[in-house]
Order: structure tokens, then C-alpha cells, then sequence
């Protein structure tokens, strides 16, 4: 199983949860089409996260917004 998950749910609502259960995030962004891109520390922790927005999960590939790289900007 992954740590990263696609959810259709708003980032403060992933973040607040996290907060709540002591999970740990190592990356969190919001998805052009809404919803949220999020990775957690460990397996186990995406478990727990995966199994509360269990009716929120986005299956399949989803658009993000582009990296952007400041050093090679510079």
C-alpha cells in the first residue's frame, strides 16, 4: 500500500483530522479540480487516514498543479 492518497475532501478538513489522530503529514497539497493530495509518514498512519476518508478517495490518476523549481528559475 501507498503513503499518498488522493481524497475529495478540503485540506483543512485533511489537516484538522491529522492534527486530531496524531497523524503525521510529510506533504499536503490541494488538487486543481478540488479535493487533496496528501502523503503520510508511514504506512500506517496512511491506513488510518485512508480508512476515515474511506468514501472521500479518488481512484485512478488525478491532474496536480506542475512542480516549480526555484534553482533552476535562478
Amino acid at each position: 500500500m501507498s503513503r499518498a492518497m488522493n481524497l475529495s475532501t478540503l485540506r483543512a478538513d485533511v489537516e484538522a483530522y491529522c492534527k486530531t489522530a496524531g497523524l503525521r503529514v510529510s506533504s499536503i497539497e490541494d488538487l486543481p479540480a478540488g479535493g487533496t493530495h496528501v502523503v503520510c509518514v508511514t504506512i500506517e498512519e496512511a491506513d488510518t487516514l485512508r480508512g476515515k476518508f474511506a468514501k472521500q478517495a479518488i481512484e485512478g490518476r488525478v491532474r496536480r498543479y506542475p512542480f516549480f523549481n526555484l534553482r533552476a528559475s535562478q
